[in-house]
């Protein structure tokens, strides 16, 4: 594992602490890992966002659709529909 030092004006490692200690970090690295982990997570979130908005549309999304997708689930799971 690889190691970075970083600088923080007073109120922010305050804040850092105090999160830690609320939040049951055993140390600062694991809360910042933690909020870098929630931001690599959100940024391939937007991407995969942006790249369906920007994709043509594939097929209605309809009654039809979804009643098939159900299908296909129960068959997967192996159970047959509800009466």
């Amino acid at each position: 594992m690889g190691t970075m030092n970083i600088s923080l004006p007073d109120t922010l490692k305050a804040f850092v602490d105090e999160q830690v200690t609320q939040r049951g970090y055993g140390t600062s690295s694991e809360y910042v890992r933690e909020l870098i982990r929630k931001d690599q997570d959100r940024l391939q979130l937007r991407s995969l966002l942006i790249s369906g908005a920007e994709s043509p549309p594939a097929a209605v999304a309809d009654g039809n659709y979804f009643e098939g997708l159900r299908d296909k689930v129960r068959k997967a799971a192996g159970t047959t529909p509800k009466a």
